[in-house]
């Protein structure tokens, strides 16, 4: 079995009616080979069609929002926001005392594991017809037409 990545969202949140791709990869450091990118798909399309592939398989598969910038200072935007959040991040690793939280990081991931554990079937992928479907809203949303 595979592993899946996906960002834990609010059911509110905005990123949700995104474009989302699928990045596939090798699990472990044994396989190298580059990465392959799929997509764009609508969020439980590309979930289930993720979970799908590496439900066998000792694949990786990354989810995540398309996020389409309209021009390079939004890309720009996006990248200092990044490397604030990198920043952030290291500063808290840093700071973090890596012996006392240790006990409380493995509950978080052994309840994780179990809530995935429960639901022992993976979610079935969509059809082509349900794929196009979701491409003509996705094309619609991006060009400003209703979706």
């Amino acid at each position: 079995m595979g592993a899946l990545v996906t960002l834990d969202l609010p059911d509110d949140s905005p990123m949700l009616g995104l474009p989302w791709i699928i990045t596939f990869g090798p699990l472990g450091d044994v396989d190298e080979w580059e990465p392959v990118v799929c997509g764009p798909y609508e969020r439980p399309h590309a979930l289930a069609l993720a979970e799908a592939v590496v439900a066998d398989e000792q694949l990786m598969a990354v989810v995540e929002p398309l996020l389409p910038a309209v021009s390079a200072d939004e890309i720009f935007g996006e990248i200092a926001a990044a490397q604030i959040a990198a920043e952030d991040e290291a500063a808290r690793t840093e700071g973090v005392d890596l012996y006392g939280d240790f006990e409380d990081t493995v509950d978080e991931e052994l309840e994780a594991a179990a809530d995935l554990d429960e639901r022992t079937e993976p979610l079935a992928p969509p059809t082509e017809a349900e794929l196009r479907a979701g491409f003509v809203r996705i094309a619609a949303k991006l060009t400003g037409g209703e979706g």
